[in-house]
């Protein structure tokens, strides 16, 4: 029953992108005091969305619903436009820069900020507000065993060794233009041994197993803190950044400019490990990712006085 519903969403999501029509229930209307944020399908996305939700309820008399499962940046993006949404909370800037923009991927993190906030200020009327202060990269993952063996500790102590190790990696990754595994091999001057397609779901699971020697997972994965994996460092600065950042509509923004402010209560608040932490406790120990946001509001006080 949960994959059909799934499904269905999916399938219902995309019947709204390609035809611009809004969600079934929701109105496309701003003019009442409850506010739309859109989350995601994954833990992540989802416990972001919970945390705008209790700042606004905690600061303002706003009511706030939130829609959660929509699969793709550009679902998300579609939302907003079409208003059944007025706060997206889980918006990545170098997958809007290369995704909603069609930009080349840019690898300073400043100037990749700047460039999707003035053009979703320009098109689509929309602000990008302060990052949360992590960011979900890419990243190569090894067992603390591999990387004690190895002496690992960034990418380019791989160098030596790549060519006895087996990697697993997003298909997508493989064949991607500019920060893929092409442009991966020209930056770092090696190849692995074998590399092998993988789902990003699995490649956790299979580096633990010792089925792979090293996998290419995400930064804020708390899957990273499940199976106690190494993180190697970027030192070469390959990977585009990805920070995550909130975005809102500036026909609400204009209505409640209080919104920026207490929203911004939580910019460079939640650093990767932080994240980790946050996705571990929705992933791993199972817990909502909404009593996830909550407890940890509640454990900062809301950020008062920030």
């Amino acid at each position: 029953m949960k994959k059909r519903y799934f499904l269905s969403f999916i399938f219902l999501s995309l019947f709204v992108l390609l035809t611009g029509c809004s969600l079934p229930g929701l109105s496309s209307s701003d003019s009442d005091d409850t506010i739309t944020i859109t989350g995601g399908i994954t833990s992540e996305s989802q416990i972001l969305a919970s945390l705008v939700a209790g700042m606004i309820e905690h600061y303002t008399d706003n009511k706030v619903t939130i829609i959660n499962n929509l699969a793709t940046t550009t679902i998300n993006h579609q939302a907003m436009m079409n208003g059944d949404a007025q706060i997206s909370a889980a918006r990545y800037t170098g997958t809007d820069l290369t995704t909603t923009l069609g930009l080349a991927p840019v690898k300073d993190p400043t100037e990749a900020y700047n460039i999707v906030s003035r053009e979703f200020e320009k098109k689509y009327n929309q602000t990008w507000l302060k990052p949360y202060g992590f960011d979900n990269t890419y990243v190569y993952l090894v067992t603390k065993a591999t990387a004690e063996k190895y002496h690992l500790s960034k990418i380019s102590d791989l160098k030596k060794v790549a060519g006895q190790l087996s990697a697993g990696v997003d298909p997508a990754w493989i064949t991607r233009e500019g920060d893929g595994y092409d442009g991966f091999k020209k930056a770092y001057g090696f190849e692995f041994k074998t590399i092998l397609p993988m789902q990003i779901g699995l490649v956790y699971d299979a580096v633990a197993a010792g089925k792979m020697d090293i996998v290419l997972g995400y930064s804020t994965d708390g899957r990273i803190g499940s199976y106690d994996l190494v993180m190697l460092e970027d030192d070469k600065k390959f990977f585009p950044p990805y920070d995550a950042v909130p975005i809102i509509d500036n026909k609400l923004l204009k209505k409640q400019p209080k919104l920026q402010e207490v929203i911004d209560k939580l910019a460079d608040k939640i650093s990767t490990d932080e994240m980790q932490k946050l996705n571990f406790e929705a992933d791993n120990n199972l817990i909502e990712p909404s009593v996830v946001a909550k407890q940890f509001l509640e454990k900062n006080n809301y950020f008062k006085g920030e």
